[in-house]
This record gives C-alpha cells, structure tokens and sequence, in this order.
C-alpha cells in the first residue's frame, strides 16, 4: 500500500479524485498537488506502469496500473501498422507500440488497468484494452490526428472513432448501398473498358470506395489508421478519441447501410467494365482498383445534408472523374456516353469544348434522409492541382454572396493523386490559406486517392515521407488513412471527416490507399515499368468481389440479388448508350442561371455607361479624410487623404490613385462589392493606394471606403500571403461564382504573373471557350520600363496578347486616370463578364502629366484609342499640330506616351502625330481606321514600345496593323532591339536606351 506521508489516509476519497485530475490534466489541480503527484509518479518502483490509488472495498486502497501512455501510443502511431496496402500484408507490430516498452509483460494481460481516457472504458483487463486500441487504430482506417493543436478538436475525433472502434454503424439497407455503389463503379469501368476501348478515361478501378465515401460525406458531413496526437488542441484530439475509440473505429452500418455500400460499389465496377468493353480504345482513366471513392463520396454528402450543409463544391483530377461524375453527381449516363460517342456541344453553344474527363456538372440532390444538397463538380485542365485554388475561391465567393459567416452552408471537396499531393507546390499555397482571413472557408475535405504510383513513377521516387499526406501537418490536421479495400472503413473516414470539418470549421484530410488496376490510361501497359505491382494486381481481387463475398457470408444480402443488380445496371447502361448515340443536349453547359441571370454572352457591342455625376464623386472623396473618433493616422497619409479631396474639389488633376478609389466607391454606392487582393495591396507596392489607414498609437485599421453612407457594399482588400499561383486561382474561382462582384488581383510587379501563368494559361484565358464559364476578374500588373532591372520592367504583355484570340479577354495598357477609373467599372456595367488585363503604371502614379479632370469622370467612357490631343492645342503637348501637315504617326501604348510626348515638345516637331492604342485586344479596327484617315498626308506609321524587339506588342499589333492600314503606307518598329532578358540591370545603359528610342521615333 502507498503512503502519502502528510496526508496519509485522512482523505482517501478526496486525495484519489485529485490524482484522477491531474492524471486528466496537471494544469486542472493546485501547483503543490501537482508537484507532490509528479514526485510520486517518478518514484514508482522497479520502472513499471505507474499505479494509481483507487479506494478498493476494503480499508485499504490497491494498485491498479495506469495504461495512459500505452493508449496514447496507440492514438499516435497506430495508423503506421494499420492494414491500409490492399497489394501488401497486413504490417507487423511496431516496438512502440509493444506491451513491455511500457512495462508490461505477457502475464499482465489479464491484470485491469486504467484505460487512459480510451472512450467506453474506464478500467479493463489489459489484454482487452489492446485488442480494442489495435481494432479501432490499426484496422483498414489509420487516422493522424494527435499533431492538431487543439484539443477541442483532437477530443471531437476521439468521441466518433473509439467508441465504435472507428467502424461505421451501418443498417443493412447502408451496406448494401456501399455494395451497390461499388457494384456500379465497376460496372461503369468495365462498361467503358468494353465499350470504348482506346479512349482514355482516367478509370476510378481500384478506389471504388471513394463513391459511397463521398456519399456519406453528404449526409453528415483494423483497416483504418488514424494521425491525429500532432494536433496541439486538447479538445479536437478528444473529439477524435470519443469517435474512434468506443467503436473500435468501425462505423455502426444498419443492414440497409451496408446494402447501400454495396450498391455504390457495384455501380462504381459495373460502369467501369462497361465503358471497358463498349469503348476499348477510349481513354476514360478509370476508377478501378479505388471503387470504395464512391461509397466515401456517397456517404460524405449524406452526413453532410445531415448537417445542415446546403452546397458542396467538388474539385479532381482526371482519375475517376468520369466514375464520379456517373454515380455521385449523377451526370445522366446517356450525356457521358454521348461524349464517347463523339456528341458535339449543343446547338447554342460557342467555343471549342474539351474532352470528357476535363468537363464538370451540377445538379441539386436530395439525399435519402429528404436533405437538399447542390452538387457542383466543377471542369478543370490536365495541369493536376490547378483547380484546387479555384475550388476554394468558388467556395468563399457563395458563403460571402450567402452571408454564411460560420462557413457551415458550403463545403469544399478536393481530390488529389498521390504524386500530385506532394509535387505541386499549389498544394502546399492552399494549405497556407486556409486559415487566412479572406481565404477561409471553414475547413475542405481533402481526398488523396492513393494508388501508389504516379505515371510510371513508384513513390520512393517522387516523395521521402510515409504518406502522401504528410505535407498537411503544417495545418494540424486530422489524417484518416482507409484500405480501400474495406469500403466500410472508407464510410466511417468520411463521417469523421465531415464531423471534424464542421465541428471545427478546418481541413480533414483521408488518404484512400489503393491501387490503379490498368496502367495511366487503359491503353498503356504498366508492367514495362512495375511488372511486380501489376502481377500482385492481376491476381487481387476487386473491391465489390471482396465485400459482395463478405456480405453474402454475412447473410446481409443474398447471390443472386447481387446478380440481378448487377445485369440490372448493365441493361440500364445498354439502355443508355442506344439513348447516346442519338444525343444533342438541349442547351450549352452555362446557361446564365442563378446569379448570372440578366448576363449572357459578349456581342459586338463592348461599350459602357460608365460616367458618375459629380456630386456622387464628392460623396466618394468626402469619406476619405473621415475617420472615428481618437483614430492617429500616419501624417501622410492623412495628407494624401486631405489632398485627394481636393483633387475633387477643383476638378482639375485627379491622379491614379484617387480615380482608382473614385471608381471603387461609386461601385460600392451602387451596391456593387468589390473585392481586391495582392501582396502589399492595401497600401500598393508603390505607396500609391493607402485604402487601410494604420493608427500610428494603436495599430488599429480603418478603410474609408467602406464606410461612404450606410447601405452600401462591402469593399474588401487583402494582402495576401507570398502567393501568386495559389491567390490568383482563388481569386479566379471567386470570379466565377459571383459575376456582382468586381474581383481585382494585383501581382506586387508585372512579372511576378509568371508564377501563377498555369491559372491565366488554363482558366482566365480560355475557360470561356473550353468550358463556357466566363469571369470578370482583372489582374493589375505593374508594367514600365524605368531602370528597376529584369525582373521589375516587364509584366510580359507578349504572352498575354499571345493568349488573345475569339474575343476572350481584353488587354489595356492605359495613360490617364480617367481611363482606368473607366475600365474597372466598365467591367461591371455590360451585360457580359470577360477578364481585364491591365498593364497598371509605376512612374505614372506620381508623373505631373499624368492626371485628369473631372470631366472626364462625370461626362467621359472609355476610349480604345486616343486621338493626339496636339491637334486639340492640350497645354501638355507643347506645341499645336495640325491634321494635314502631319507626315509621321507615332502609334504607341502606356507609359512611353509621356516619354514621346517630352522629346516632340523638346524639338518643337508639328509634323509627328502621337496616338495612343488603350486597348491593345479586342484590336480597335475601326477606331483606328478613323484615326489613320484623319491625316490623310501621313505616308509614315511606326509602332513605337519601350520593350525589345521580341517582346512587347509589336508581332501582334503588326498583323493587325497591316489589316486596317492602306498598302500606300509604311508600317515601321522602333523600340529596343531583341533581346533575352527583358530589361538591362544598368540605370545608365537604361537612360541611354530610352534616349535613342525617343530620338529615332521622332526623327524625319
């Protein structure tokens, strides 16, 4: 018996709850039991378990052994010999998890001990307690979840995973849903394989179990390991234990539940055979080998509709999409086979489409418990991850248009391979946004489908770590790694994470290993590279063999039911494909519903009401200079305020910075809200924006603009994290999904785009044409040759004009500040969304000519051309030209206006017109024939850029140019000669560059 000195046996009672405290927590009793329970832990005798005092039914109290360090171990490191590998065998133990590295040998397995917290016991023989940690951590699900920092979190997982020993509690009717959505993601490969079989399909064979795991996601939101002890959050580590731990982590499956599974399952196979045999030369990058993806997705919307959830946002890559897209969103079978069946767009549709395992869809489902869920899986490139960010704009840009300030009514599901996960950087971007303010969504389902290989590639050759997942332990997320061949373990994955995401509102991540039963595509053979795996796939048998089996067994479903399903699917499928041969859809894709109703496609007619009466301007400004009461703003800034006001004022030099914030407001004042992000936009890279005022006393913020007048929109302005590729992809998706409001993304320098051109490549230039989504969105690149060297001259205004073709985008590169006030609110005041590109200015924010007067803001439009104001006798242009004496007209666009300008009024010329093209795509034809007949004695035009040669606008505005201009006339190129780099690192070798351009642009 233990003595506990001082207080011996005074108070046995209160002495043993204190001890049951600090075991719980150290920090819930007082510092000096803390320190007496420490010392008496150390001195625990001959290094075995502690022993804790617990009053026996005697006088005196008996030891009983503590197990809370086993049980911990078990939370941490279960997952690493949890069975997850269908191709390999169940793993051996690990020594950490071995009974005697915690001081038990084999004969205290019978011995009770204190269960450590370990959900549904309380004190157990130790031999059970072992038994039920390695059913509930080292199953067919292993789930990383102790690195999550918070405990609320880690205590969520706990309480759906152990109670059940992480196994879902599925009725029958369930299980043989799971069946059935594997029997028709089999069935649907092998349909394909059969039907079309040289045509690509990207097969979902070997991750089935994705189906009914998406599924049950829906309605709420051993063969399972689960990471979660990284979480540093007490709570969110319990969560998990609570769920995990009572259940073995099994799910409870009524008998209905497991028919459903089943019924998932052989949809999922039935459809792949399917395509298999009908289509033998169409690739389709099937699901098989991942069947159980569709019992998981299945369920994921089920547990989510439970939830409350009233949208879900699906974004993949090409394997499986076709799988998905069949049974979880249920595109109808006869539109998919069309595409097989080489069906074109319909009738009213423009653009050049793409191909079938690019291409998305949305329907509004309503799941079996009478819950109504959207579904949306949204088109993507080849380029993998790319739709990632663009997802998760989509998602912030519906719970904003939504006021769902808790992130609870839309969910975002991303899916990703294996290699993908950890060689695409974007990856790592999304997972440093997702709890920024202005990228958080509220937690995204993250689903690495698993199948060991990338192309060719094994994984000891495209990543070091144990799981693909282990790059998300930056985020303290739960991991749930599920054998996909134990598509119950994949529904129980997905209630969890689901639970988790929307108890916690952060990410869940599963980890679906399984494996790609055909090579890439199913026309290329894999065992030139892994004849190995593919022998051990060969002979493995399929998801829905395995469980059709187990259920049979079980009695939970009979044979031949099994069968008659399956020739039931199959005639369904025959059905439909006679149906697709015949196919057109009724309309395109898009058709301007919801929020984009009132819009439609861009005519010929490109112009705007876009002037604003002076009064509505002085409101604007009058807020500049507004500010709470004891608000301290920076000195300058106040004065920038002060004087923008009276830029207004007098109505005569209004710079870029106000007309900027001119335009923005009036959209506010109209209820338009417009979001703008960048790195340092709030203040602008070049100290020229200010549009958040820092108290200088308490570092409080203040944005003016949203506080005009009572009533108006939201004006939101980030700076975001060091990101181009990840921000703009969001930025992009927020675009889409809501065309009411003006998106502007800023890049710090014009050439930082380049890190992000995947998304203006794949989405912003061409998502119109492949996919019929347009976008609003504008990129504000500063672009301008000024001596900053290389890297911050160009904003490569080439590679954007390269992308310019079926009036998809348009591109300006302007020279005054009534334009750009035009330009962004333009955007807003047509009928259509297309993308601006905007070549934004650097020395033109502060160039003294560079301005403009209100008129041009209460009276003006936007101009594509402007005619040179010489002929006008403007003060600035130093000398009055006339239209018939001219000889020479200089063409040019953006800041290098100024520059000729300058060098014209030096020499006093009246013979050279000057002429600016503002919109460089769509190519102003007409407006330009206007301006070439305006000098009818002009034998000379010559293209004048501050970029070399092979950059620039000159080879598209060349052919252009020739178009419109009559044979009699010249057409010449002046600008700095060809070159690697796009700017020179030398100041001096710059101002001696632009000398000579002036000088031979001006010269007779």
């Amino acid at each position: 018996m233990y003595r506990l000195d001082g207080v011996a046996l005074a108070n046995k009672d209160y002495v043993a709850e204190q001890y049951r405290r600090y075991q719980a927590d150290p920090a819930s009793v007082d510092e000096r039991w803390a320190a007496f329970f420490a010392g008496f832990e150390l001195a625990s005798d001959n290094g075995e378990a502690p022993a804790t005092l617990i009053e026996a039914a005697g006088p005196a109290p008996v030891r009983v052994h503590d197990a809370s360090d086993l049980v911990h171990s078990f939370r941490e490191l279960g997952h690493l010999v949890a069975y997850l590998n269908p191709l390999e065998p169940r793993p051996m133990g690990h020594p950490l998890l071995d009974p005697a590295e915690f001081g038990f040998t084999a004969d205290d397995m019978e011995r009770v001990v204190e269960c450590g917290g370990f959900q549904g016991l309380r004190r157990a023989p130790l031999g059970e307690l072992i038994e039920r940690l390695r059913r509930t951590y080292c199953g067919t699900l292993g789930v990383e979840y102790l690195h999550i920092p918070d405990k609320e979190q880690r205590e969520w997982l706990q309480e759906r995973m152990e109670p059940t020993e992480n196994r879902p509690e599925l009725a029958a009717e369930d299980r043989v849903r799971v069946l059935e959505d594997l029997l028709q993601a089999e069935v649907f490969e092998q349909f394909l394989q059969v039907r079309y079989p040289t045509a690509k399909r990207f097969s979902l064979e070997g991750s089935e179990s994705l189906i009914p795991m998406l599924d049950t996601l829906i309605e709420e939101a051993g063969t399972l390991g689960v990471e979660y002890l990284h979480i540093p959050d007490k709570e969110q580590r319990e969560w998990l234990q609570e769920r995990m731990e009572p259940t073995e982590n099994r799910p409870e499956l009524a008998a209905e539940d497991r028919v459903r599974v089943l019924e998932d399952l052989l949809q999922a196979e039935v459809f792949e055979q399917f395509l298999q045999v009908r289509y033998p030369t169409a690739k389709r990058f099937s699901l098989e080998g991942s069947e159980s993806l569709i019992p998981m997705l299945d369920t994921l919307i089920e547990e989510a509709g439970a939830l409350g959830v009233e949208e879900m946002v699906f974004g993949m890559p090409h394997r499986g999409r076709l799988n998905v897209l069949a049974n979880v969103i249920r595109k109808p079978y006869e539109m998919i086979l069309a595409e097989f069946e080489g069906a074109l767009l319909a009738r009213e549709a423009t653009g050049d489409g793409d191909v079938k395992y690019h291409l998305g869809y949305s329907r509004d489902h309503t799941t079996r418990a009478s819950h109504k869920v959207h579904l949306s899986l949204s088109a993507n490139p080849s380029h993998l991850e790319a739709i990632d960010p663009v997802i998760e704009g989509m998602v912030r840009a519906k719970q904003d248009r939504y006021g769902d300030r808790e992130r609870s009514r839309v969910v975002p599901v991303l899916l990703h391979g294996d290699a993908a996960f950890n060689g695409q950087g974007v990856v790592t971007e999304i997972l440093g946004l997702s709890e920024l303010p202005g990228y958080h969504v509220g937690g995204t389902i993250h689903i690495i489908v698993d199948n060991q290989i990338a192309f060719t590639t094994p994984p000891g050759a495209y990543r070091f770590t144990r799981y693909p997942s282990d790059v998300t332990k930056i985020i303290q997320a739960p991991v749930f790694h599920v054998n996909g061949d134990d598509p119950e373990a994949a529904v129980q994955a997905a209630r969890l994470a689901i639970g988790f995401r929307e108890r916690f509102k952060k990410d869940a991540i599963i980890n679906l290993v399984c494996y790609r039963r055909h090579g890439h595509n199913e026309l290329d053979d894999p065992t030139f590279t892994q004849p190995l795996m593919y022998k051990a796939i060969a002979a493995h048998p399929t998801v829905l063999a395995q469980y059709r089996e187990r259920l049979v067994s079980e009695g939970a479903v009979a044979a031949d039911e099994v069968e008659r399903r399956v020739a039931d699917f199959r005639e369904l499928m025959d059905a439909a494909q006679a149906y697709a041969r015949d196919f057109m859809p009724r309309q395109p894709i898009f058709a301007f519903g919801g929020l984009w109703k009132g819009l439609g496609w861009a005519g010929d007619d490109w112009s705007a009401v876009t002037a604003v009466p002076a009064a509505v301007l002085r409101e604007v400004a009058a807020a500049f200079p507004r500010l709470p009461p004891g608000f301290t703003p920076h000195p300058r800034a106040a004065r920038l305020m002060a004087e923008r006001v009276q830029m207004v004022e007098q109505g005569t030099r209004i710079d870029w910075g106000c007309a900027e914030a001119l335009a923005i407001g009036s959209l506010l004042l109209e209820g338009i809200p417009v979001r703008m992000s960048g790195q340092d936009t709030s203040r602008g890279t070049f100290s020229q924006r200010h549009a958040v005022l820092h108290d200088v006393e308490s570092g409080t913020r203040y944005v003016p603009l949203d506080h005009i007048r009572q009533g108006q929109a939201r004006f939101m302005i980030l700076d975001s994290m060091l990101s181009e590729y990840g921000v703009l992809g969001f930025e992009f998706g927020m675009s889409l999904a809501d065309p009411r409001q003006l998106v502007v993304w800023e890049a710090q320098f014009g050439d930082f785009a380049n890190v992000a051109q995947v998304v203006i490549d794949q989405f912003i230039s061409s998502s119109e044409s492949k996919w019929q989504r347009t976008s609003g969105i504008v990129l504000l690149l500063p672009h301008g040759y000024e001596g900053q060297g290389p890297e911050h001259s160009s904003a490569r205004l080439e590679r954007f004009l390269q992308l310019c073709a079926e009036d998809n985008m348009q591109v300006c590169n302007l020279t005054t500040p009534a334009q750009y006030f035009h330009a962004l609110r333009r955007q807003m005041h047509r009928n259509f969304r297309k993308p601006l590109i905007l070549m934004s200015p650097k020395s033109l924010l502060r160039h003294k000519l560079a301005v403009s007067p209100l008129g041009e803001f209460t009276e003006g439009t936007f101009r594509t051309v402007i005619d040179d104001v010489a002929v006008e006798g403007a003060p600035e242009a130093g000398v009055r030209v006339e239209r018939s004496r001219v000889r020479r007209v200089l063409l040019c666009s953006g800041k290098v206006y100024y520059e000729l300008l300058a060098g014209r009024r030096e020499r006093n010329d009246d013979s050279v017109a000057i002429a600016r093209i503002e919109q460089l795509y769509p190519f102003p034809a007409k407006e330009l024939e206007a301006i070439f007949s305006a000098y009818p004695n002009a034998r000379q035009v010559c293209w004048v850029q501050e970029e070399p040669w092979n950059m620039g606008a000159w080879h598209t505005m060349y052919r252009r140019l020739r178009r419109v201009l009559p044979e009699s006339r010249d057409l010449s190129y002046v600008g700095r000669p060809e070159a690697a780099s796009p700017a020179t690192g030398s100041y001096k070798i710059h101002q001696a560059e632009e000398r000579d351009l002036v000088m031979n642009a001006l010269a007779r």
